[in-house]
């Protein structure tokens, strides 16, 4: 099986996420070489597909949309978004010069030797730091890479809040499974408990045996309610995750109550080491150290001088009683250096502060990675574990139904025992229930797959046209 290494990913993001100007890459993080998990389904399929569209359920994608849209989380990256936009623009306009225009009017005598007249003039003011220690472009280059991290962090909240929907989805339909067969185990004790009063009646059967049954017959009810208040909660958990008026969903989810969404052969041949690097997580996290590393070019160059030029042109006219005067005006200059001589250390101290950021945001970086391999490790494992104990939960199920089903006919024919009868009865419902929850377990992996990988990949020769990508909110 083939098995896609890591280190020169690594490599690459390190260099992609820190090349800026000051500081340099932070050195790659020490991670596993390769995928040491087992890959699902041998490899059979190439490459990873649409996720919600491919599971057999509609719905999800629909109450997907719904909690993306109701999300106060990707609402807040979104407005994240927009100030990292406004600051980028105000970083990229200290790089160009500043224009003001100005006009005035004035009526009066500007000498003992000239009569009162109206002084008029108009005019540009111009203004320019030449940005000759790279102050401003460093500013530049870390307001930049805030929005691409901030539109990182709005996908990652997306793909956040689609996995958190279909995982509670997902929990619903296996509580409506359980409690489906909560009812058919309260029904088969309540039949029990009436063949048993009724033999009790006709002095067959034991009153310690009829009290036994009608204590088994309450007892598989009292399940019932306890397993329906869980479904309840977990519809309002749904209402709240989606935003949709509760009867709406209702009716939407009654068309396949009790019925676990189930994935197409989605399969996962090959974790490509590309497939971090999209990790939305990964990329906010690295343009974190972009931009810590544009800060600390930025606090340098601040300790040198500052060059600033200016310049104006204009008209101006003069009337009184003698006459009038017009003509422009201009002038460059002056050329201003500003030099730092006494701060009292601030200026060296915002660049060990910077560096220190730097260093917060090196580190942070190498924990996300580390972080994403474990992720999608730990899926990979859930994927290959619940694989290898279905077949076994399966046949499970299946003999226990059958030792039941003949342990109640002996029952029912006077030559078996009911303590025999309950106890298949208990092995049978809890192997089905055991089998609820693996089916939950092995669903619940892949959705968890697909948040390790950050939305699934696909592969580089994958048709585009199969699906237009989600764009961030425009400015």
């Amino acid at each position: 099986m083939k098995r896609d290494p890591l280190a020169a990913m690594l490599f690459a993001l390190g260099l992609a996420g820190c090349a800026a100007t000051g500081t340099g890459a932070p050195s790659a993080p020490a991670v596993a070489p390769a995928w040491l998990a087992p890959l699902p389904h041998g490899g059979d399929v190439a490459e990873l597909r649409r996720w919600w569209t491919q599971f057999d359920d509609p719905l999800l994608a629909r109450l997907i949309d719904a909690a993306e849209t109701a999300s106060p989380t990707i609402a807040s990256a979104a407005a994240r978004i927009a100030d990292a936009r406004a600051r980028r623009a105000a970083a990229g306009a200290a790089l160009l010069p500043s224009l003001d225009a100005n006009a005035s009017v004035g009526r009066g005598r500007q000498d003992v030797s000239l009569p009162v007249g109206t002084s008029e003039s108009i005019g540009l003011q111009a203004s320019w730091e030449l940005d000759v220690f790279g102050r401003n472009q460093a500013a530049r280059d870390g307001a930049e890479a805030r929005v691409e991290g901030a539109q990182a962090s709005w996908h990652d909240a997306r793909v956040v809040v689609a996995a958190e929907t279909a995982n509670q989805y997902l929990t619903l339909r296996a509580c409506e499974s359980l409690l489906a067969q909560a009812r058919l185990d309260a029904d088969s004790r309540a039949e029990t408990a009436r063949l048993t009063e009724l033999s009790m009646q006709s002095g067959f059967e034991s009153r310690a045996n009829a009290a036994l049954t009608r204590a088994s017959s309450a007892q598989g009810l009292v399940g019932v309610k306890q397993q329906g208040e869980q479904c309840e909660r977990d519809v309002k958990a749904l209402v709240a995750l989606t935003g949709l008026a509760e009867p709406e969903l209702r009716a939407q989810l009654a068309a396949a109550a009790a019925r676990l969404p189930v994935p197409a052969a989605i399969a996962v041949p090959a974790v490509p080491a590309a497939a971090l690097a999209q990790r939305p997580d990964v990329l906010a996290r690295a343009r974190d150290v972009v931009a810590a590393s544009a800060d600390v070019s930025e606090a340098r160059a601040a300790q040198w001088p500052r060059i600033t030029l200016a310049g104006s042109v204009g008209a101006a006219r003069f009337d009184s009683g003698l006459g009038s005067l017009s003509g422009t005006t201009w002038s460059i200059g002056p050329v201003v250096v500003s030099l730092p001589v006494f701060d009292a250390g601030a200026r060296r101290a915002n660049v060990f502060a910077a560096r220190a950021r730097y260093d917060e945001a090196a580190s942070a970086y190498a924990a996300t990675l580390r972080n994403a391999i474990r992720d999608v490790e730990n899926a990979l494992i859930a994927l290959q574990g619940t694989a290898d104990r279905s077949a076994d939960a399966q046949t499970a199920a299946d003999n226990f139904e059958v030792s039941y089903r003949a342990t109640e006919a002996r029952y029912k024919s006077g030559f078996g025992t009911l303590f025999e009868l309950e106890d298949a009865r208990r092995s049978a419902l809890a192997a089905q229930n055991t089998l609820i929850d693996l089916r939950r377990e092995r669903v619940a992996a892949w959705i968890a797959l697909y948040r390790a990988l950050g939305g699934g990949w696909s592969l580089a020769d994958e048709r585009t046209a199969a699906t237009s990508p989600v764009r961030p909110p425009s400015s």
